[in-house]
């Protein structure tokens, strides 16, 4: 019985230590970069049934093209639209978030951006409160 559990021990142990994490030593020193001017946009105070519009700016600060392949919201209330071009070393560029406000209340989702560089992929945050109508008095 003993054995039977040193052996279970030991296979437990080496699976902990296979599980390390493993630092990439071939990493492209060359990769794009994507840099956001900030990785949040903050609504505020936005009232109930306005556009929802707002921009990520970023820059592509490698030295090889930023290509994003698919952006992705936490929830189907925020809709991304994105470049589908490469954008270039040193250039500029936008993603578009479309939030419903149609929904009262506060809100803070998630944005997935899907693009070569190092890692895969950069979440940013879309927050907010939209605000009730007020009752117009007669």
């Amino acid at each position: 019985m003993k054995k039977i559990l040193f052996i279970a021990l030991a296979f437990v142990m080496s699976l902990q230590l296979n599980a390390q994490d493993k630092t990439e030593v071939n990493s492209n020193p060359n990769a794009p970069v994507i840099s956001f001017e900030s990785n949040v946009v903050d609504y505020g105070d936005i009232a109930k049934g306005s556009d929802g519009i707002k921009y990520f700016d970023f820059t592509n600060g490698g030295k090889e093209p930023l290509i994003i392949s698919n952006v992705r919201s936490s929830c189907g209330c925020t809709v991304p639209e994105y470049p589908k071009t490469p954008i270039g070393p040193g250039q500029d560029s936008q993603i578009k978030i479309k939030y419903n406000t149609n929904k009262v209340g506060p809100f803070r989702k998630t944005v997935t951006i899907y693009s070569n560089v190092e890692g895969g992929s950069v979440i940013v945050t879309v927050k907010g409160r939209v605000l009730a109508e007020e009752k117009k008095v007669e």
